[in-house]
């Protein structure tokens, strides 16, 4: 994989076949890309629709990307974004709290770790459906395949809710059997996990919650492999997981109603990303000296969005019209590109 050939962009009509190898590569009851082609060619459309729209956004919009390796011609991942969780109900989520009993008359003082049912988080925009293929997963193509959606929706905010959260799937089998689930949500439904998170969409939890206990669920009484299983990560997640934590996502608050797997969310501005990002336009004669480090580079167009990786200056305040970043991405002078870096060492200084 050579970064240079790499590049995300808006999914399109003839990315069909690519998103069905996707959907059926997925772990079972883990994806959020339905294995069923009538409903992706819907997915595609609903995405195409959002990118090309000029009417003011309602939330209701999902956007879909699709990460192309341009060198060998195909489709290598996808990653996505609901503006906004729970748009047609409430989107629910457990809590994590901690509750104390205690009695003065034994001298016992008992901390107690509790989930509250809530919906906290309804109307956050989130980030949804991470696919990479394993050949690419080592390397920066995972970076410009999560962290581009960022750049995105800074540049839209008027599309978006400016605090993110982003779901990652919890432990399970490979039937899709979910330890958490088994002891808490199959209680009240008589369905297996899978059918019950393939029925959500990935937007609202409303029906599910409405039939679950209200009260406080004390972990202690859970089966040890459902305590167990809290905030755990199912392997397909360790990876997108670790890039939205190098971002400054928070983890500890919040749970999946379903799988029990890690809920993270923060606020955009202060997500890493877009706390190191800048504007570079393309002036002619501009000159760029310096050592060079990876960075994403996106345009600012919404239905025409791309984004890439490149080698930059850090330092750099413009860009020639000649660059190679902006020969792939199709630029000329006086467009204007959005940037930041990808290395981590950026939090280490040049604020």
């Amino acid at each position: 994989m050579k970064p240079l050939a790499l590049l995300l962009r808006p999914v399109a009509s003839a990315d069909l076949p690519a998103l069905e190898r996707i959907a059926a590569a997925s772990a079972h009851g883990i994806g959020s890309l339905p294995s069923d082609r009538d409903k992706l060619s819907a997915r595609i459309a609903r995405s195409i629709e959002a990118f090309a729209s000029q009417d003011a956004a309602s939330g209701e919009e999902t956007y879909l990307f699709v990460l192309e390796d341009r060198e060998a011609g195909r489709v290598v991942g996808c990653s996505g974004i609901a503006a906004s969780a729970g748009f047609h109900d409430r989107f629910y989520s457990y809590r994590n709290e901690f509750v104390v009993h205690a009695s003065a008359p034994l001298g016992i003082s008992q901390r107690m770790h509790t989930l509250h049912l809530c919906h906290d988080l309804t109307g956050y925009t989130l980030l949804t459906s991470f696919y990479i293929e394993p050949a690419y997963e080592q390397g920066l193509a995972p970076q410009l395949l999560s962290r581009a959606r960022l750049l995105f929706i800074e540049q839209f905010i008027e599309r978006f809710n400016d605090r993110i959260a982003a779901e990652s799937p919890g432990l399970a089998n490979e039937a899709g059997q979910s330890p958490f689930w088994d002891a808490v949500g199959r209680r009240f439904f008589n369905m297996d996990y899978p059918q019950a998170e393939a029925l959500t969409g990935g937007r609202s939890k409303a029906y599910i919650a409405d039939l679950m206990p209200h009260s406080p669920v004390y972990v202690a009484l859970l089966p040890e492999d459902a305590q167990w299983a809290i905030g755990q990560l199912h392997p397909v997640g360790e990876l997108p997981f670790a890039i939205l934590q190098a971002e400054g996502f928070d983890a500890d608050t919040y749970i999946d109603i379903f799988d029990g797997g890690p809920t993270v969310e923060a606020s955009l501005a202060m997500l890493r990303s877009i706390r190191h990002a800048r504007t570079l336009p393309l002036r002619a004669g501009a000159v760029t000296l310096g050592l060079s480090a990876w960075h994403l580079v996106a345009t600012t167009g919404r239905e025409d969005f791309r984004a890439v990786l490149a080698q930059l200056p850090p330092a750099a305040k413009e860009l020639s019209p000649g660059h190679e970043a902006a020969a792939r991405l199709g630029l000329a002078e006086g467009a204007r590109l959005r940037v930041t870096p990808v290395d981590s060492q950026a939090d280490q200084g040049g604020r």
